[in-house]
């Protein structure tokens, strides 16, 4: 069973999530959300302590919150990122997005995807495999990450306890994200942890009896 531990950063609170393999001790970093020194080395001492090997770096989509800690990773740990061509134009435009928000500095800059990942595709960490699962609509580019044998799935901003991801964003769709989420993931196991982008661990099958977004 891969392990899983959660770090929340940035004025939005983004889950960034390090998985890896016991064993192996190979590691991925998803959504780096990290978004100054002081959070980086919270990240970076983790990594250190648990003498993790990062090989990985992934996005889930490329909204300026989930990628704040992108140079960083690929700095220090010499990894590519990950994350589908579908958001590329969003990636290009980091900074606008951070302005939007009130934000600037040094540390919002471009990001893009070194590796372009997509439906289907599958990831290797240590010992096991996850399948890339594309459902758009919070972003044209917004993936999930499906962990079969460890039974979770990490949904950054398209499924959340009890709601779904906004769509109200440049090129969202609500429409597409509902039946995205019907398709792919309504249709996981029951007892699948769903880790999303933001707020509390939940499961596929409380997310199907109770959220209201989905009936």
């Amino acid at each position: 069973m891969l392990q899983i531990k959660v770090f929340q950063f940035n004025m939005f609170g983004i889950n960034t999530y390090v998985v890896w393999d016991p064993v192996t001790l190979d590691a991925v970093i998803i959504d780096p959300g990290m978004i100054d020194k002081s959070e980086e080395a919270v990240l970076d001492s983790f990594i250190e302590k648990n003498k993790l090997n990062v090989t990985q770096l992934i996005n889930t989509h490329m909204h300026v919150d989930h990628v704040f800690g992108v140079p960083h990773i690929r700095s220090r740990y010499g990894v590519e990122l990950k994350a589908s061509a579908a958001d590329t134009f969003l990636g290009r435009q980091t900074p606008a997005q951070a302005r939007m928000f009130g934000l600037s500095g040094s540390n919002v800059e471009p990001v893009e995807a070194d590796v372009e990942i997509g439906d289907g595709d599958h990831i290797t960490v240590g010992s096991e495999e996850a399948v890339v699962l594309a459902v758009p609509g919070h972003s044209p580019g917004s993936v999930v990450l499906y962990f079969p044998e460890s039974r979770f799935v990490i949904t950054g901003d398209v499924l959340f306890q009890g709601s779904i991801g906004r769509t109200d964003l440049v090129a969202g769709n609500h429409s597409l994200l509902i039946d995205g989420i019907r398709a792919k993931l309504l249709t996981l196991p029951a007892d699948t942890v769903v880790y999303p982008g933001h707020g509390a661990p939940t499961t596929i099958g409380a997310e199907k009896r109770s959220n209201p977004y989905l009936r």
